[in-house]
């Protein structure tokens, strides 16, 4: 009877894992940074329902629904065995195209007149995924970790330039984190030192990207 309770246990913490894994599938980070953008109590708000439409179908079409649209194709051709993509090799091609894309919508959304940190985030989080994918190379990151940690650093970044006091923001940021974290470390993908470097990744790689990006423009 103990010996049930305690698989039970496991199968239930293994289950919460992937879900908390596809929450936050990394995919899904730039969307999720997006709508903070707009939904914090700062001058973005006031951007037009048109505006904030148009920049989140663009990137979900470009960054989410293409590349996943593509498994299937990576599967019959045998570049990836499964849908999760956990072997480090397999993931080098779909890496490659998430890069372009991403490519792909900083070329576009820049093309519209929007704030300079709209854009800033936009161009960190391509940047940021073409040195994942260099990395990956060599080495597996953790992709989930990487999101977490930009998505962290992004309320950092919007509230000290605009002055705002996003507390439960930031709260909220690090706790999906840590969630995070542990979820990939329970599902035994990761190691402590791959979600972890893979968190600072994200959390430094998205500020300086993104400060130096205002600086300049």
């Amino acid at each position: 009877m103990c010996n049930m309770t305690t698989e039970n246990s496991k199968y239930n913490f293994i289950t919460l894992a992937r879900v908390i894994s596809g929450i936050f599938h990394p995919l899904l980070m730039p969307l999720y940074g997006m709508a903070i953008i707009f939904s914090a109590p700062t001058m973005f708000g006031y951007l037009s329902f048109d505006v904030k439409k148009l920049l989140l179908l663009i990137m979900l079409v470009n960054n989410v629904l293409l590349p996943v649209s593509l498994l299937p194709f990576f599967i019959h051709r045998n570049i990836i065995s499964s849908w999760t993509i956990s072997e480090r090799k397999e993931r080098n091609i779909p890496l490659i195209i998430t890069t372009i894309l991403y490519c792909a919508t900083t070329y576009i959304i820049f093309r519209f007149p929007i704030p300079v940190f709209l854009k800033s985030f936009i161009f960190a989080a391509a940047v940021l995924t073409l040195l994942v994918t260099i990395i990956n190379f060599w080495w597996k990151i953790s992709l989930h970790s990487v999101g977490a940690g930009s998505l962290i650093a992004l309320v950092l970044v919007l509230s000290l330039k605009m002055l705002a006091a996003l507390d439960w923001y930031l709260i909220a940021a690090v706790i999906a984190g840590g969630l995070v974290l542990s979820s990939r470390l329970k599902l035994n993908l990761h190691n402590p030192q791959q979600v972890w470097i893979g968190l600072f990744t994200g959390f430094f790689g998205l500020s300086l990207i993104m400060m130096i990006f205002q600086q300049i423009i």
